[in-house]
């Protein structure tokens, strides 16, 4: 009776954690300069949860201008503030979809000096931004389709909007147009062989139509930064790829030793594979690495079973 009270309490936590995990949510996208159209660095993405948790974060762009960022917790409205030295900022709250589906947002800061000396000039918007813009904002409520259509013509307007090729190989690789997905993303490589996201995008399309040498040259220039890994690996477990995020929460942990979270997840992993060892080595980890960190209660739970 003792040994079924503990595997059904197994089961309800297992349960609760995969319903946290399939919680999550994740926001990517790119800044530029508004008129010269420059990746802006270093910018920092503020967010702050509006409803029902304190939860606040900051993270930066990439020299490229390109930024990711992971909640946890991706049923509340999130108010997303992008800033930059010298810039105007930009601000956007809105709710994310939770779970695998991406959410993009791309954003131009305006010079704060240019804005002063247009601000009694009437502004003129670029068709071809505008279209891309209402694209993303399409893509966000989950119209792809309708976002696909305003992005091309954005393209098509403007063949060097760089970001609208990035835009349309995420989304053609959501609707599973592996050709077309290709074609956009390798469009940005051209520009930017180092662009880490549209590496991903490729060793994922060509995997997907078993190109497996074009896969491994892709898969070979994603990013070994620990957080990156993290952040994949979390969208893979949220799709129930467990055997896959294994591998990146390893590769995390190579990087950085002391990456508490990625023991978590692994030893989460490892719980619901019924690998009791190796989910109590990681779980005892991850306790001492963060004691008192936003999983403890859970790891120290499951501790009792795994034994």
């Amino acid at each position: 009776m003792r040994r079924t009270l503990a595997l059904s309490l197994l089961a309800l936590v297992v349960i609760a954690t995969n319903a946290f995990a399939g919680a999550e949510s994740r926001l990517t996208g790119k800044i530029v300069d508004a008129i010269t159209k420059q990746p802006i660095a270093d910018a920092t993405i503020n967010v702050q949860a509006v409803e029902g948790k304190n939860i606040k974060l900051d993270t930066k762009s990439k020299k490229d201008g390109t930024y990711a960022v992971f909640l946890l917790d991706g049923t509340l409205k999130y108010k997303f503030t992008f800033t930059a030295p010298g810039y105007q900022p930009v601000e956007n709250t809105m709710k994310l979809k939770i779970g695998g589906e991406a959410n993009t947002f791309d954003v131009e800061l305006l010079n704060a000096e240019a804005a002063a000396k247009k601000s009694s000039a009437p502004i003129k918007v670029d068709p071809a931004i505008a279209a891309f813009n209402e694209g993303a904002d399409l893509a966000n409520q989950g119209k792809v389709d309708e976002a696909i259509v305003k992005i091309e013509t954005a393209v098509a307007a403007k063949p060097d909007l760089t970001m609208g090729y990035s835009a349309l190989g995420r989304l053609y690789l959501r609707k599973k147009n592996y050709a077309k997905a290709i074609e956009n993303a390798s469009k940005v490589i051209a520009l930017d062989a180092d662009d880490a996201d549209m590496n991903a995008v490729l060793a994922e399309a060509y995997t997907a139509t078993g190109d497996k040498a074009k896969a491994a040259e892709f898969k070979k220039k994603l990013p070994t930064n620990p957080t990156d890994l993290y952040n994949q690996a979390a969208d893979l477990i949220n799709s129930g790829k467990d055997t896959e995020a294994e591998a990146l929460l390893k590769q995390a942990i190579a990087a950085d030793e002391k990456f508490a979270s990625a023991y978590y997840e692994l030893g989460m992993i490892y719980v619901r594979s019924g690998k009791s060892a190796d989910a109590k080595a990681n779980l005892q980890k991850y306790l001492q690495l963060a004691p008192d960190g936003k999983e403890a209660s859970t790891a120290k739970e499951m501790l009792k079973y795994v034994q």
